[in-house]
């Protein structure tokens, strides 16, 4: 059965760059986690089983292919292995930090079988749904007109 990490939770970079993962996630996570850059300006968190299956997903692309090639360097060139200390905070690099707009407040969300981390910006702003039915009924609307069904 696959992990499936839920939930939204606020929460401040210290001065440092070090983020307070939150109990719930981390403790699904595992004892390390790698994160890297993800899709729509934010961060994926992964387990390191996950991890390993999603490398193995990138690995299968073409490298004769410019954008496979792209893709995936784009998720492994950013990635980073963590391990909570004793207070259960890890530390962003600069470069990641930079990548997601993230300067002090931050959400934490769990999305299946990853988790993100997202500027308070970018995650309160239109693209995305932080607290939008509107955006919700539209998406399901667009998946339901690729035959998706739920």
């Amino acid at each position: 059965m696959s992990r499936c990490l839920s939930g939204e939770y606020e929460h401040k970079l210290d001065a440092k760059g070090r983020l307070i993962m939150p109990l719930k996630l981390r403790s699904e996570l595992g004892e390390s986690f790698m994160v890297t850059k993800g899709i729509d300006c934010c961060l994926y968190v992964y387990g390191m089983t996950e991890w390993e299956e999603f490398v193995e997903k990138l690995n299968k692309l073409p490298m004769t292919n410019r954008t496979a090639r792209a893709f995936k360097r784009g998720f492994l060139a950013g990635a980073v292995k963590c391990e909570p200390d004793a207070q259960g905070r890890i530390l962003l690099s600069p470069k990641q930090r930079e990548y997601a707009h993230i300067d002090k407040d931050v959400y934490v969300i769990g999305n299946g079988e990853k988790a993100e981390i997202w500027s308070k910006e970018e995650w309160d702003g239109p693209e995305n749904m932080s607290d939008n039915q509107a955006s919700m009924d539209e998406l399901a609307d667009e998946l339901d007109a690729l035959d998706f069904s739920f």
